[in-house]
């Protein structure tokens, strides 16, 4: 079994250059996910939400330190997409995949 690769490197330049537009990402994918509720009523319906939100909430704890460290860190970017796509915001989702070009292309504004 292979690791998969820790993340992508960002200069410093680079990171100061983008680094509102990552945190408005990231901020935007917070509240999101806090403010989604469950698809249906009942308890499990509310344990399973409940759990997606906590997935999502870590991955951008993650995305946050890889980014102060200089790093897109990719099991973060991977668990918050995971959990987004979830909770049914398949949009932010994508958004947060795209962060990984945010150097190339600075096409992931909200």
């Amino acid at each position: 079994m292979t690791t998969p690769a820790p993340g992508k490197q960002i200069s410093p330049e680079d990171r100061k250059k983008y680094d509102q537009v990552f945190m408005q990402v990231v901020m935007s994918v917070q509240q999101r996910a806090q403010a989604s509720s469950p698809p249906q009523t009942g308890n499990l319906a509310a344990m399973f939400h409940r759990e997606q939100v906590t997935e999502a909430l870590q991955g951008c704890a993650m995305l946050i330190a890889g980014w102060n460290a200089g790093t897109i860190d990719a099991a973060g970017t991977s668990r918050t997409s995971r959990a987004l796509k979830a909770l049914g915001e398949t949009e932010w989702a994508e958004r947060v995949e795209g962060l990984v070009n945010i150097d190339e292309d600075g096409q992931n504004r909200e």
